[in-house]
Protein backbone atom coordinates (compact mmCIF):
# COMPACT_ATOMS: atom_id res chain seq x y z
CA UNK A 1 0.00 0.00 0.00
CA UNK A 2 3.20 2.52 0.87
CA UNK A 3 4.60 1.49 -2.71
CA UNK A 4 1.18 2.69 -4.17
CA UNK A 5 1.00 6.01 -2.65
CA UNK A 6 4.25 6.98 -3.09
CA UNK A 7 4.68 10.28 -5.28
CA UNK A 8 6.24 9.98 -8.94
CA UNK A 9 9.40 11.88 -9.33
CA UNK A 10 9.01 14.23 -12.86
CA UNK A 11 11.42 13.65 -15.55
CA UNK A 12 12.58 16.66 -16.98
CA UNK A 13 14.85 16.90 -20.22
CA UNK A 14 18.52 17.62 -20.46
CA UNK A 15 20.02 16.99 -23.73
CA UNK A 16 19.23 15.65 -26.56
CA UNK A 17 21.44 12.08 -27.89
CA UNK A 18 24.58 13.41 -29.56
CA UNK A 19 24.61 16.96 -27.58
CA UNK A 20 27.38 14.88 -24.93
CA UNK A 21 30.20 13.02 -26.66
CA UNK A 22 31.64 10.24 -24.64
CA UNK A 23 33.82 10.69 -21.53
CA UNK A 24 32.35 14.18 -21.62
CA UNK A 25 29.77 15.97 -18.62
CA UNK A 26 27.36 18.69 -19.78
CA UNK A 27 26.26 20.73 -16.78
CA UNK A 28 22.50 21.59 -16.60
CA UNK A 29 20.28 22.97 -14.53
CA UNK A 30 17.59 21.31 -13.11
CA UNK A 31 14.74 22.55 -10.02
CA UNK A 32 17.18 24.95 -9.18
CA UNK A 33 19.90 22.40 -8.97
CA UNK A 34 23.37 22.17 -10.37
CA UNK A 35 23.67 18.48 -12.64
CA UNK A 36 26.21 16.86 -14.40
CA UNK A 37 25.02 14.72 -17.24
CA UNK A 38 27.73 12.26 -18.10
CA UNK A 39 27.84 9.74 -21.11
CA UNK A 40 30.29 6.56 -20.59
CA UNK A 41 29.24 5.50 -23.96
CA UNK A 42 27.09 3.09 -23.42
CA UNK A 43 24.75 5.30 -20.84
CA UNK A 44 23.97 8.70 -19.55
CA UNK A 45 24.60 8.98 -15.31
CA UNK A 46 23.56 12.37 -13.72
CA UNK A 47 25.07 13.22 -10.54
CA UNK A 48 24.89 16.35 -7.72
CA UNK A 49 27.57 19.23 -9.26
CA UNK A 50 28.28 19.94 -5.36
CA UNK A 51 31.30 17.27 -3.64
CA UNK A 52 30.01 16.46 0.07
CA UNK A 53 34.11 17.43 1.11
CA UNK A 54 34.23 21.71 0.76
CA UNK A 55 31.01 22.02 -2.18
CA UNK A 56 33.17 22.07 -5.57
CA UNK A 57 31.92 21.91 -9.00
CA UNK A 58 32.12 18.12 -8.69
CA UNK A 59 31.04 17.53 -12.55
CA UNK A 60 34.39 19.88 -13.50
CA UNK A 61 36.79 17.04 -12.23
CA UNK A 62 37.52 14.42 -14.92
CA UNK A 63 35.99 11.02 -15.23
CA UNK A 64 38.71 8.16 -15.23
CA UNK A 65 39.54 5.18 -13.59
CA UNK A 66 41.40 4.26 -10.03
CA UNK A 67 43.65 1.88 -8.42
CA UNK A 68 42.06 -1.56 -6.93
CA UNK A 69 42.67 -3.11 -3.71
CA UNK A 70 45.68 -5.42 -4.37
CA UNK A 71 48.81 -6.91 -2.70
CA UNK A 72 51.81 -4.64 -1.14
CA UNK A 73 53.97 -2.88 -4.14
CA UNK A 74 51.21 -4.30 -7.37
CA UNK A 75 49.08 -1.36 -8.50
CA UNK A 76 45.83 -2.77 -10.50
CA UNK A 77 44.11 -0.14 -12.61
CA UNK A 78 40.10 -0.65 -12.90
CA UNK A 79 36.65 0.93 -12.95
CA UNK A 80 38.17 3.01 -16.39
CA UNK A 81 35.65 5.79 -16.80
CA UNK A 82 33.54 5.04 -13.36
CA UNK A 83 34.88 7.27 -11.14
CA UNK A 84 34.41 10.73 -11.04
CA UNK A 85 37.71 12.87 -9.45
CA UNK A 86 36.69 16.16 -7.87
CA UNK A 87 38.59 19.07 -9.16
CA UNK A 88 39.63 20.39 -6.19
CA UNK A 89 40.79 17.85 -3.60
CA UNK A 90 41.01 14.72 -5.93
CA UNK A 91 38.54 12.88 -4.13
CA UNK A 92 36.62 9.85 -5.86
CA UNK A 93 33.15 9.27 -6.45
CA UNK A 94 31.18 5.93 -8.01
CA UNK A 95 29.40 7.37 -10.77
CA UNK A 96 26.62 4.15 -10.43
CA UNK A 97 25.78 4.80 -6.38
CA UNK A 98 27.52 8.15 -5.93
CA UNK A 99 29.79 6.66 -2.46
CA UNK A 100 33.24 8.18 -2.27
CA UNK A 101 35.64 5.65 -2.74
CA UNK A 102 37.98 6.57 -0.01
CA UNK A 103 35.20 7.29 2.62
CA UNK A 104 31.55 5.54 1.84
CA UNK A 105 29.89 7.35 4.76
CA UNK A 106 30.56 10.16 1.72
CA UNK A 107 27.85 10.20 -1.05
CA UNK A 108 26.99 12.36 -3.98
CA UNK A 109 23.42 12.64 -5.11
CA UNK A 110 22.86 10.69 -8.30
CA UNK A 111 19.48 10.25 -10.37
CA UNK A 112 17.97 7.84 -12.72
CA UNK A 113 18.55 8.64 -16.39
CA UNK A 114 16.16 7.58 -19.61
CA UNK A 115 16.12 8.11 -23.36
CA UNK A 116 13.06 8.87 -24.61
CA UNK A 117 12.41 9.99 -28.06
CA UNK A 118 16.05 10.68 -28.80
CA UNK A 119 16.15 13.17 -25.81
CA UNK A 120 17.78 12.10 -22.48
CA UNK A 121 15.76 13.02 -19.42
CA UNK A 122 16.69 12.94 -15.44
CA UNK A 123 13.80 12.07 -13.09
CA UNK A 124 13.67 14.03 -9.87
Amino acid sequence: MAEALQKVKPKHVVAEVGDIEVGSCKIVKVNGRSIGIYYDGSQYHAIRNVCPHEQAELCKGTFSGTTMPSKPHEYIYGMEGEVLLCPWHGWEFNIHNGECLGDPKYKVKIYEVSVEDNRIMVQM
